[in-house]
């Protein structure tokens, strides 16, 4: 797998992060901007992660998957699901690419039993396995001179009715209507900090993951978007601060409004000198009055802000997204490092068996045999590895990159021959290639929830792609939409411009630019009949002196797929 290193690493004196005013700094009294990636999916899975939209609960996957292979291949294929989906090799990556921080979803059930599984009520198990995947995370990143944030993800009871987050059993008595809940999550919390109250590359602790909660009108306001006072969410968020502070007075303490945290209603001011608002970012518009609410408690109240959660959309947004955080010094956690699907930095594969497990489970298929069940599931744990992962360098690019430069840069080495449409240059929009439908805003504007790549594959910009592995091209080609290729040309020469295209029913028309320059114009393309009939069309020749160029392919009259550009020696 091929690493880029795309911005110089930043690397910070050891030490204990700390808030001052609206910063966070370090020892040195620098200025400390988190740049991370959250671990979805490890601890604790989300069935969109595993393209589960029913039922998504990670317990009720796990009902499922030991009703077709028992209860002990259920349990080994935990086992190497937690041995394989975050590794050294996930940290090292990070590091490479520019990241310095990472943050980690807790599952309670890692650290302690649940309420009704303690042999004696009101005491606390302690279980060694989810201390021990901390300690091995957190020693990766002390490697890498990164900093870790813990994330209580999971908390006793589930923190809220959006079941999927928290692995809620929305039949049991929620984190908020049992005290025992409360209780065992404010003893966790202190074990946690006991464990960690001395290691400096732990920069904070995220005590309750997006709570979601309707506390004075839970029918009509279940996930507590409209909530006035929060009273028992912030009264168990002092607990939980009053416990670790009995132990650690050194960590940063991150909270999290109700309404998926970003409900502050009732909560503030803060009660902690050491203390961090975070707030959660999708599906909306980059501009200040996106955040505008957040910047007004972080003035107000003199306290830094931090973006512990955002993503799930195209490349397009999450430039936009990180420029605005970054010019007002907000950093940031994007969500998640891997899941099945395109639009993070790895992909994790599926494999046909697992396709056919969950055909059966949303009843579009057979029930498979308890044999190819285990091996489709074995196969996909042993795809979360790293190495086995697909890297999307284009999405650590846009991250990383794009919201600082206007630049195009190769996304592959291209020589005379047949080129790869979907092999267009990395940048932003309007740089690299032009688009007109490019990102997810639906929260700010329903009306746009279908933007960027509407196939879902190989790129997360704004151009749709089709195809399958191997056989990938460029959809649904409109008017005004181009494509760029960085091209390096060895000699001069009479150089052959083709284009691959395939159409339905009319074809449409191209403009071939070399260097801003239109070389080919009014380029009639077929209609081919399906846009699985491809069909080669003659641009004609043009002269080329040794070195390196920029093709642009663009479209006059759209309503056409490409496959390839085609620059062929006449000689």
């Amino acid at each position: 797998m091929l690493i880029f290193l795309l911005v110089p690493i930043q690397l910070f004196a050891q030490g204990f992060l700390k808030t001052s005013g609206t910063k966070i700094i370090n020892e040195k009294n620098e200025n400390v901007l988190l740049r991370g990636y959250g671990l979805g999916g490890w601890m604790l899975q989300e069935g969109y992660m595993l393209r589960v939209y029913r039922d998504g609960q990670q317990h009720k996957i796990r009902q499922r998957i030991e009703a077709l292979v028992g209860a002990e291949k259920t349990q080994a294929f935990y086992d190497a699901w937690l041995a394989n989906h975050t590794t050294k090799a996930d940290i090292d990556a990070l590091k490479a690419w520019g990241f310095n921080s990472v943050r980690l979803p807790m599952h309670f059930e890692l650290y302690t039993l649940p309420v009704d599984k303690e042999p004696v009520a009101g005491r606390q198990t302690w279980l060694d396995k989810g201390f021990e995947m901390t300690d091995s995370l957190l020693a990766w990143c002390k490697a890498n001179k990164m900093y870790l944030i813990l994330d209580l993800h999971a908390a006793p009871g589930g923190q809220g009715n959006d079941l999927n987050i928290s692995d809620r059993d929305g039949s049991m008595p929620s984190l908020w209507e049992n005290p025992a809940h409360q209780q065992k999550t404010v003893a966790l919390w202190k074990k946690v900090a006991e464990r960690y109250k001395n290691e400096p590359w732990i920069a904070a602790y995220d005590i309750i993951n997006e709570p979601n909660f309707g506390f004075e009108d839970p029918v009509n306001d279940k996930n507590g978007l409209k909530e006035k006072t929060n009273v028992p969410l912030k009264k168990l968020m002092m607990d939980i601060t009053k416990a670790i502070r009995e132990v650690d007075n050194k960590h940063i303490i991150i909270i999290e409004g109700n309404g998926w945290g970003n409900n502050y209603n009732g909560i503030l001011p803060p009660w902690d000198a050491n203390m961090v608002l975070s707030f959660h970012k999708y599906w909306n518009f980059n501009n200040v009055a996106s955040i505008e609410y957040i910047l007004k408690y972080r003035d107000q109240y003199k306290v830094p802000v931090w973006i512990g959660e955002t993503g799930e959309n195209s490349n397009v947004w999450f430039t936009q997204a990180i420029r605005l955080l970054e010019d007002h010094n907000i950093g940031w956690a994007w969500w998640p490092l891997k899941k099945l699907g395109s639009n993070n930095p790895l992909e994790i594969r599926t494999n046909d068996g697992y396709q056919q497990i969950l055909a059966y489970w949303s009843n579009r298929g057979p029930k498979p045999g308890a044999e190819m069940a285990w091996q489709a599931l074995m196969q996909l744990a042993a795809d979360t590895k790293f190495e086995n992962n697909i890297y999307h360098k284009d999405v650590i690019d846009a991250m990383l990159r794009q919201p600082h430069s206007r630049e195009a840069i190769p996304f592959k080495k291209h020589a005379p021959g047949a080129i790869q449409a979907v092999d267009y240059d990395l940048g932003i929009n309007g740089v690299a290639y032009y688009d007109m439908d490019t990102a997810n805003y639906r929260v700010s504007d329903p009306a746009l929830k279908q933007g960027g790549n509407s196939g879902r594959m190989y790129r997360n910009d704004g151009v749709d792609i089709g195809g399958s592995e191997g056989n990938y091209y460029v959809t649904d080609i409109e008017t005004g939409e181009w494509l760029q290729y960085t091209i390096h040309i060895p000699r001069n020469g009479d150089y052959l411009l083709k284009l691959n295209t395939a159409a339905d029913s009319t074809g449409g028309r191209a403009v071939i630019q070399v260097n801003g320059k239109a070389v080919k114009k009014d380029v009639t393309l077929p209609a081919t009949g399906g846009i699985q009939q491809w069909r080669v069309t003659d641009a004609g020749k043009i002269s080329l002196k040794k070195g390196t160029y920029t093709f642009r392919v663009m479209a006059e009259a759209g309503g056409f797929h490409l496959k390839e550009l085609i620059v062929a020696s006449s000689y």
